[in-house]
């Protein structure tokens, strides 16, 4: 067997190529893609050659570890054939390495990794990844009073807050991404003059922002690094001793945030309206990746590989 996949031979380097797919194996299912989802975090550090070093990391990799699609095969798993389902990347190119892997017409993958879905999500669905991946951020402690960044991460955090009865405020430093919030006030944090929040949840990125959460943060107060981070966060010490701040980093979500987050979406406490800004076909992948990551309009770029055979 063999699929287009997007293929990035380098920092800027990046297009559609026919590659071969390791054969099945037992408890492995063949997947076909429908839609999947480009990262502006990871995904863009790879692109740019910034990421820092990281298990798994080198060119030529296959990214995307946000797809949904359908059972084509379902092997020996339990899953059935036709089934919608959502993959978080895949392992299946050989010596093209698979970080994340998802970014494929076709995908081979252990059938316990993947999780049916309901096929009225249709492209929404790519974004449970980071629903997830907000939901493992909050989960683990007190819920934020104040996210920072306004982009699908950061509306996703704040979202499932307030799933959960929260009512987050959040910073945005681009008045462009202000708008589309849903339950919760957003602030040019210059216009915010609260110095008491208890529980702090960064999605901005910026290795420097800590001193500035830090000023704002009550005595006791937990910040949350949700994002991922190409410089060394670093602060000053004296403020957070004086504060006794604690300090805790979200890493990838687990297979109980995704149920969480499917659970929440079902019953309509957690909506994913509103945060795909923009589609293409996949044969249109180069443009796309540069759209993505070079529009500050763009919230969310999928990719469609209906038309790609």
């Amino acid at each position: 067997m063999d699929t287009i996949a997007v293929v990035m031979r380098g920092p800027g380097a990046l297009g559609l190529e026919r590659l071969p797919l390791d054969p099945m194996g037992d408890g492995d299912v063949l997947v076909e893609c429908a839609y999947s989802g480009i990262s502006t975090g990871t995904e863009k550090l790879l692109w740019t050659g910034r990421m820092p070093t990281f298990p798994g990391m080198g060119y030529p990799l296959v990214p995307g570890y946000e797809t949904v699609g359908r059972v084509v095969d379902p092997g020996r798993s339990a899953l059935a054939e036709g089934s919608f389902v959502f993959v978080p990347g895949a392992r299946c190119y050989g010596p093209v390495k698979g970080l994340f892997g998802g970014a494929a017409r076709r995908l081979v993958v252990a059938g316990d990794r993947i999780v049916p879905v309901d096929e009225a999500l249709g492209a929404s669905g790519v974004l449970l990844a980071l629903a997830a991946t907000a939901h493992h951020a909050v989960a683990a402690g007190p819920l934020p009073d104040l996210v920072v960044g306004h982009g699908v991460l950061g509306r996703l955090i704040a979202r499932v807050v307030v799933a959960k009865g929260g009512a987050p405020t959040v910073w945005e430093l681009d008045p462009n991404r202000r708008a589309g919030a849903l339950g919760y006030a957003v602030t040019d944090p210059a216009e915010d003059p609260r110095r008491d929040y208890t529980a702090l949840c960064d999605a901005s990125g910026d290795a420097a922002i800590l001193d500035a959460l830090i000023a704002r943060a009550a005595p006791g107060a937990e910040i949350v690094l949700a994002g991922f981070y190409e410089g060394r966060p670093s602060f000053a010490f004296p403020p957070a001793f004086m504060r006794e701040i604690r300090l805790r980093i979200a890493a990838e979500w687990r297979p109980t945030d995704l149920t969480a987050v499917q659970s929440m979406v079902a019953d309509g406490r957690l909506s994913l309206d509103g945060l795909v800004t923009h589609q293409a076909p996949a044969v249109e992948a180069a443009a796309a990746y540069n759209r993505a990551f070079g529009d500050p309009a763009c919230l969310k770029m999928i990719l469609d590989w209906s038309g790609t055979a």
